[in-house]
């Protein structure tokens, strides 16, 4: 919803289950334990995404992460 904001499109799961809010089943089917499959994030690019649009998504995320990291009740492993 934060980067939704800014104007960049982006999803926690696959667009056809874009209503539920169940971490991916694909990187549940792979092992990614389910805390980190819930904060994964899909991001689609398409022939019309310029260099310009991946600037300003890599601008923009770092600090909205910083931000949902600060409200979460689990601790940030790195």
């Amino acid at each position: 919803m934060r980067l939704d904001e800014q104007g960049i499109a982006t999803s926690t799961g696959s667009a056809c289950s874009s209503p539920n809010l169940e971490p991916s089943h694909v990187l549940v089917a792979i092992g990614v334990p389910l805390t980190m499959a819930h904060g994964s994030l899909r991001i689609s690019t398409g022939r019309e995404t310029t260099s310009e649009d991946i600037d300003a998504i890599l601008a923009a995320l770092p600090p909205v992460v910083e931000g949902l990291r600060a409200m979460s009740p689990f601790k940030v492993v790195e």
